[in-house]
């Protein structure tokens, strides 16, 4: 994916403003002139270097782990639902708007918060400023995420950040893992077996862990009382 969407930015960058007009999402052009393909095609555009960067960055930090439990198909598949479905939620709330919405934001929000339900208690380090690191639970930036889209989508800031996309795609996400009926498939049972097969083998290792480690020092107890001289009872 991380190859598609540079690849993508590179035609985008040759071809200039007019690879946007048709695949670009333009809310009220979805609707009134049919173009629904556009709510696939503007996961590949991007508004410019750093919003790619930030955008691929956060696909390798979050997604990495998501795509090691679901496999490379499970993962796709959550990535595109979380994408389009971001970009249905947008087109919903904003049905007239005639601004192109580009980038893959709204899927990397939805796998952020598929990264803070698998793992709500990893700690995240974020660089403030690029200068000042601060560290946080997963579960605790996607809140801070949610809320920052929640708040700028409701205040309607003209920050040219498409705020309801983004919350989109986290809901959009986060229903598609809980198996909600609105989706005739999902990833959520094979998450949930495989998340319980992980967890029951970390169990096993530490109870092998700790078994060995009694052993050990029990070894280590009766070699040190018969170097003092002592016999071992047992």
């Amino acid at each position: 994916m991380i190859a598609a969407n540079v690849g993508f930015y590179l035609i985008q960058f040759l071809a200039g403003n007019r690879i946007l007009s048709p695949l670009a999402l333009v809310p009220h052009d979805t609707w009134s002139r049919g173009t629904l393909w556009q709510f696939a095609t503007y996961l590949f555009l991007h508004g410019g270097v750093l919003h790619l960067f930030f955008n691929m960055y956060s696909l390798w930090v979050f997604g990495r782990d998501l795509e090691n439990i679901w496999g490379k198909t499970g993962f796709l598949r959550y990535y595109f639902i979380a994408g389009i479905g971001a970009g249905v939620v947008h087109t919903l709330i904003t049905p007239f708007s005639m601004v192109p919405t580009l980038g893959a934001s709204g899927a990397v929000m939805g796998v952020l918060a598929a990264f803070a339900i698998l793992f709500p208690d990893r700690e995240i380090t974020l660089l403030v400023f690029f200068l000042f690191p601060v560290r946080m639970r997963a579960r605790t930036l996607a809140l801070i995420f949610a809320g920052l889209a929640l708040a700028g989508g409701v205040s309607a800031s003209p920050d040219g950040i498409a705020h309801f996309a983004h919350l989109g795609g986290m809901l959009v996400g986060i229903l598609y893992m809980k198996r909600s009926t609105v989706f005739s498939f999902s990833p959520g049972r094979d998450v949930r077996r495989k998340w319980r097969r992980l967890k029951r083998q970390n169990e096993s290792r530490m109870r092998a862990e700790e078994t060995v480690n009694r052993i050990l020092d029990k070894a280590n107890a009766v070699e040190w009382r018969n170097s003092a001289g002592w016999t071992a009872a047992n």
